[in-house]
């Protein structure tokens, strides 16, 4: 704490899509830390206005506009200190079925945030990546993944005391904005069935804390280009259904309709190639960006004599949660327990 205030006392930090779940949440852990501003960049006015009206302060100030133009993310951008960069589309079903909107924003709006990060010299950034970005199948995957590819391109054409380009990968974020738990409260409130897609598809479940800490902790320890993932736990969609059922006292049917556009049966955090590659940190994996040029001659002698038989680390693999489990970690959540009757 006293490292981070030191850090963060008297800067400037700006955070795109900055309205979102992430937005609210890591802008609550900010504020201890005497920031001299904070900047909220997005493109929802309303959002913006709830988000003045709720905190009331000052060091707040609030920026329209959108990362797919570089004018606008060029005046939220000037005497930056560091940003965290949020702003994304994030439904699969809605950027399979629009995917140049996805490109526009998930990768030449990042490339307009990280180049415009460089020019203005900012300290660094941090950019906000998914599970879906790994062996992608969905359009939001693809381009989260050539997010993360621009980030490390650029990060390699810098020198010692530019921008500090990172990122960071996680799972579903449990109870953040569009997520499967605020629909199965729902649609228990309303004595509606809920809707399964396939009760035995696996998914990572990570509290919003836990992003956050993602976030500072890649914040603090990152080398030029690195990618940090936090280790979860994760259950299947059938045992999240059973568990809210459980809680609510519910006994409303399960309605399984099959997967979605774009979906996986699970999903994965790291690439067995990254894990060989990559520093174990405890709760997290610190994956180091490949620096080699592209003169490959002169790696020709250079092998990788790691164990082959390192797997991908997935929601299939990873911890399973059992279904008094999942009830456990969904009661630790706010957005839960203050919807219970009481």
């Amino acid at each position: 704490m006293n490292h981070l205030n030191n850090t963060f006392k008297g800067k400037t930090v700006l955070i795109t899509g900055g309205t979102g779940s992430f937005g609210h949440e890591f802008l609550s852990y900010l504020l201890p830390f005497g920031c001299k501003e904070i900047r909220i960049f997005s493109r929802d006015e309303l959002k913006q206005e709830h988000m003045r009206i709720e905190y009331n302060n000052p060091i707040l100030k609030f920026y329209i506009g959108d990362v797919r133009d570089r004018d606008s993310v060029n005046r939220a951008m000037k005497n930056v200190d560091f940003v965290f960069h949020a702003a994304a589309l994030k439904q699969v079903p809605s950027c399979e079925f629009f995917p140049m909107q996805a490109v526009q924003t998930n990768i030449l709006g990042s490339h307009n945030v990280i180049d415009s990060a460089v020019e203005h010299k900012v300290r660094g950034i941090v950019c906000l990546g998914t599970d879906k970005a790994v062996y992608p199948i969905n359009a939001m995957g693809m381009t989260k993944a050539l997010m993360e590819k621009v980030a490390q391109s650029t990060a390699r054409s810098l020198n010692d005391g530019d921008t500090l380009i990172s990122s960071v990968r996680y799972g579903n974020v449990m109870c953040s904005r569009g997520s499967v738990i605020p629909l199965f409260i729902k649609q228990i409130k309303e004595r509606k069935p809920l809707t399964v897609t396939i009760p035995d598809m696996t998914r990572f479940l990570l509290p919003l804390k836990h992003a956050i800490e993602l976030v500072a902790f890649a914040f603090e320890h990152a080398q030029q280009g690195d990618l940090f993932i936090r280790k979860a736990p994760a259950c299947t969609v059938g045992d999240l259904a059973a568990a809210l059922k459980d809680i609510f006292s519910s006994e409303v049917p399960v309605k399984i309709f099959g997967m979605r556009h774009g979906e996986k049966i699970y999903e994965t955090l790291a690439t067995c190639e990254e894990l060989r590659k990559a520093e174990d940190m405890g709760q997290y994996y610190r994956i180091a960006m490949d620096d080699r040029d592209l003169n490959y001659n002169k790696y020709f002698t250079e092998g990788d004599v790691k164990e082959a038989e390192i797997q991908d680390y997935t929601s299939h693999n990873t911890y399973r949660l059992s279904v008094a489990e999942v009830k456990e970690l969904l009661l630790t959540l706010p957005e839960v327990t203050s919807e219970i009757p009481s």
